[in-house]
């Protein structure tokens, strides 16, 4: 059961996904469509016969040709446009951010409306038959007057593809897709109140060891914790998780160690292997986004100060609740109360190393930048209730300082730079 839910979110993220299943849909709908023309072939509607707009045959499908081309038409340009756009989106901001645009439901709706109407016209549009054919006429009329409401709707769904698509592209949106991301992460993997079967990890045995191993290659897509848990139950052992989301495996590297090599193979099919990583339980891939969207505005190609500031007050939407959360207990016992399996985190004084430490050295001749990066350090540091995370956010303000001032031949800059430290280095004090 959890590996079928893997596999359907994995589909869901897939750019071809849900345009697959409008088109299966609307085949299935033109099928339907034409049996029940069928039986209601010599019904006499009355006065609601009125509604049905009846061409003939030869009319009928003049107009499912022109739907049907023109839709095919129109997704071949929105698929081009789609496409200009990720290449646009990948060298301005990154091309770990492509996936966003991939997953997109919009964009996805929207590509699968146009097939899915050309798909019904062709379906319809087979089922025709004049007297000339068979001498047996037949013309689904109702179906026919469907594809002419499909091909009104796709019209209205056009409109709102180019204002998708022209929203899309923008930093407020791409930054708050980002930033939801960052927040699901640190809800997930670093929870306001620790989970019931959390204790602290277990002490484990060494000489009962043995490691499990990767057999193939790959980053770390996700981890079912709860499988590992049930199968070091069923199994009567336990298990010790070496790797977490985000990291990249060759075949052989340790994976895990467990009292018991029987759950080798459990360990290997909870611990899922992909080609590229995803934020879903990756929160420094979450974190490196935004940091990169910061760092990639701030090159000299781009030179966007703004962009930047935008970045780093979204990365305090998700790193300021997370300075405040508990440190993560990373033992898990079993329903009868035995530990059974430890897991990883990222230590939060590691990820703002990597935060800090990544835009620290394209800041620091941009005043504006400089400003984003102390206001961040400052949220931080006065949000947070443990004493580590609070030294290193002073550690990092006194570094910038300094890069400010090997790198900064602006007298006013260094004072404006040196007296906003000051500031926030005395609020946490």
């Amino acid at each position: 059961m959890a590996d079928t839910r893997a596999a359907l979110l994995r589909a869901r993220d897939t750019f071809w996904f849900l345009p697959a299943v409008l088109g299966l849909a609307a085949v299935a709908l033109a099928q339907g469509l034409i049996t029940f023309d069928r039986r209601l072939s010599n019904t006499d509607f009355g006065a609601w016969g009125a509604l049905f707009y009846r061409v003939g045959a030869s009319g009928s499908r003049d107009i499912l040709g022109a739907i049907g081309g023109s839709m095919l038409g129109v997704a071949a340009t929105s698929f081009s446009i789609t496409i200009s756009v990720l290449a646009t989106a990948s060298s301005t901001y990154g091309p770990r951010l492509v996936r966003n645009f991939m997953a997109d439901r919009g964009n996805q709706f929207v590509l699968g409306m146009f097939g899915a109407t050309f798909l019904y016209a062709l379906m319809v549009l087979r089922s025709i038959r004049s007297a000339a054919d068979d001498h047996i006429a037949f013309v689904p009329d109702i179906a026919v007057n469907v594809a002419v409401l499909l091909a009104v709707v796709d019209v209205a769904v056009l409109v709102y593809f180019i204002h998708h698509i022209a929203n899309s592209i923008q930093v407020s949106t791409l930054s708050a897709r980002v930033r939801r991301e960052l927040v699901d992460a640190v809800d997930m993997l670093y929870p306001a109140e620790q989970p019931d079967n959390a204790v602290a990890a277990p002490a484990l045995d060494a000489v009962s060891l043995s490691t499990v191993v990767a057999k193939s290659s790959g980053f770390v897509v996700s981890i079912d914790e709860s499988a590992l848990l049930e199968a070091a139950r069923r199994h009567d052992c336990v298990c010790e998780l070496r790797v977490r989301s985000g990291h990249h495996l060759v075949a052989g590297e340790i994976i895990a160690v467990v009292s018991s090599s029987e759950m080798a193979d459990d360990v290997r099919s909870a611990v899922r292997l992909g080609d590229s990583r995803t934020p879903r339980q990756d929160i420094t891939f979450a974190t490196q986004q935004l940091t990169e969207m910061a760092v990639r505005a701030l090159s000299a190609s781009t030179n966007d100060p703004y962009t930047a500031r935008n970045a780093l007050d979204e990365l305090a939407v998700g790193l300021v609740p997370l300075s405040r959360r508990p440190v993560p207990l990373t033992g898990r016992t079993d329903d009868e109360g035995v530990p059974r399996l430890t897991v990883t985190r990222v230590p939060v004084v590691e990820l703002l190393d990597d935060v800090f430490d990544a835009i620290r050295v394209c800041v620091a001749d941009d005043p504006i930048a400089v400003e984003a990066v102390i206001r961040l350090a400052r949220r931080i540091g006065l949000a947070t209730v443990h004493d580590d995370i609070r030294e290193c956010v002073q550690e990092k303000l006194r570094a910038l300082r300094r890069a400010v001032e090997a790198s900064s031949p602006d007298p006013s800059d260094l004072d404006r730079c040196a007296r906003h430290v000051d500031e926030a280095l005395e609020s946490m004090a």
